[in-house]
C-alpha cells in the first residue's frame, strides 16, 4: 500500500523555523523524485521545491530560495523540508507528491506539481506574530 505521510506542522513566529517530514512506503523511493507544494486559503498551487530520484539535484522556488532545504534519506524512506527564516506568507497546507521520473528536478517539478503519481494528505503551517 502507497504512503505518503507529512509530519512537522506547527505554527510559529516569522523569523521561526520548521522541519517538515515526509515518509513514504510501498514504492520503490529511489526511483522517483519528491517535491513539496503548498496551498493557501484562496491562492492557488504553488511548488515550493523538489529533489531528484537520485538526489542529485534540487529546486526551489523563487519565494524559497535560500530559505528552504530539501533533502532525502533513502534508507529511511524519508524527505525533508527544513524551513527557516519564516515569513507569514509561508502559511499554508504543505503537501508532499512523488512522481516515477528521473528528470533533473527543475525538470520534475511541474510533474510534480500537476501529474503526481502519490501524494499525502497535507500538513498544515502557519507562521504569525
Amino acid at each position: 500500500q502507497v504512503r505518503l505521510e507529512e509530519s512537522g506542522e506547527g505554527s510559529v513566529q516569522p523569523g521561526g523555523s520548521l522541519r517538515l517530514s515526509c515518509e513514504t512506503s510501498g514504492f520503490p523511493l529511489d526511483y522517483y523524485a519528491i517535491g513539496w507544494f503548498r496551498q493557501a486559503p484562496g491562492k492557488e498551487r504553488e511548488g515550493v521545491s523538489c529533489i531528484s530520484s537520485s538526489g542529485g539535484s534540487t529546486y526551489y522556488a523563487d519565494s524559497t530560495k535560500g530559505r528552504f532545504t530539501i533533502s532525502r534519506d533513502d534508507a529511511k524512506n524519508t524527505v525533508y523540508l527544513q524551513m527557516n527564516s519564516l515569513k507569514p506568507e509561508d502559511t499554508a497546507v504543505y503537501y508532499c507528491v512523488a512522481k516515477a521520473t528521473t528528470a533533473q528536478a527543475v525538470d520534475a517539478m511541474p510533474l510534480l506539481l500537476y501529474d503526481y503519481d502519490y501524494w499525502g494528505q497535507g500538513t498544515e503551517v502557519t507562521v504569525s506574530s
